[in-house]
């Protein structure tokens, strides 16, 4: 194998990482860390943590690419990765997805703690199985219910230096599970036609647009409650407060010009936010608890 080839395989496994994704899962776990004590988190746990919870993250997500080739293939969004391109082979992607899973588990288990582990593995379950293979070609909901998984990585990243759970991550994974509705459903709407030729029952096909701009705006509207519980506990200051009423005022007027007036390119922009307000808020968060 040339060299060439032997860079563009990597970048092929690399892809079916979801790196983008995994990413933004590894900062919400990341931020979870340095929020769980006073001062700094133990510079070997943060590092095994974040690996370990990066190489699970990225077998699930290659379990989805596996899993959902033949629907990734029908949909312009997804047709370039690997395994719809036949770039890999399905034995390529399982062997790999075992690989790194297994790795990532070993290295929490033994180098982290053993909760942390298992909540991972309880993650991996609910993406890879719960919601790729039983509710998303199922119901509408499959997002709602699905994004409990998506919402886990503040408690992972507390429970890696802690050895515990408490309500503070908590806290952290509602925000997360109720952001995830209307940041999904922001991409649903643009794609709508592409998840109707793929047959999955996404919320703008089965009960219209307009419904689902509605449930967008509500589900902002709760965000911007559930954000401010942090500062309601005492977890954070008025840095932090301040941050949760701007970017919520900025997600609710998206979601309300959305649903007065929509278009694929408003509906673009409210997704693209919907990224930016998360990582925002996380990071207002982090700032809060060393400036206080």
């Amino acid at each position: 194998m040339t060299l060439a080839l032997a860079e563009s395989r990597v970048r092929q496994f690399v892809a079916l990482t979801k790196p983008r994704v995994v990413s933004l899962i590894v900062f919400c776990a990341v931020i979870g860390m340095f929020l769980a004590v006073p001062g700094l988190p133990p510079a070997h746990t943060v590092f095994f943590a974040t690996l370990g919870i990066a190489l699970v993250a990225g077998a699930a997500a290659a379990v989805n690419c596996l899993v959902e080739q033949k629907i990734d293939a029908a949909m312009e969004r997804t047709r370039a990765r690997p395994l719809p391109r036949g770039k890999l082979t399905t034995l390529h992607a399982l062997a790999f997805a075992g690989c790194i899973g297994a790795g990532g588990l070993w290295l929490l288990f033994h180098l982290v703690n053993p909760l942390t582990m298992w909540l991972t593995f309880g993650t991996f379950i609910g993406y890879a199985v719960i919601y790729t293979i039983v509710l998303k070609p199922a119901t509408p909901q499959n997002i709602v219910i699905g994004g409990a998984s998506g919402a886990m990585p503040p408690v992972l990243g507390w429970a890696a230096v802690t050895n515990d759970i408490a309500p503070e991550p908590l806290l952290l994974f509602l925000i997360i599970f109720i952001w995830t509705p209307p940041h999904f459903w922001s991409l649903a709407l643009y794609r709508a036609k592409e998840y109707a030729k793929a047959g999955l029952p996404m919320l703008p096909n089965t009960h219209g647009q307009k419904y689902t701009r509605l449930q967008i705006v509500l589900y902002t509207c709760a965000l911007i409650g559930v954000s401010l519980l942090p500062y309601a506990i005492r977890m954070s200051g008025v840095l932090y407060l301040a941050a949760a009423l701007a970017l919520g005022g900025v997600f609710l007027a998206y979601s309300l010009k959305l649903y007065r007036s929509y278009s694929d390119a408003l509906a673009r922009a409210t997704f693209r936010f919907s990224i930016v307000y998360l990582a925002a808020l996380f990071s207002a968060l982090l700032i809060d608890h060393y400036w206080r």
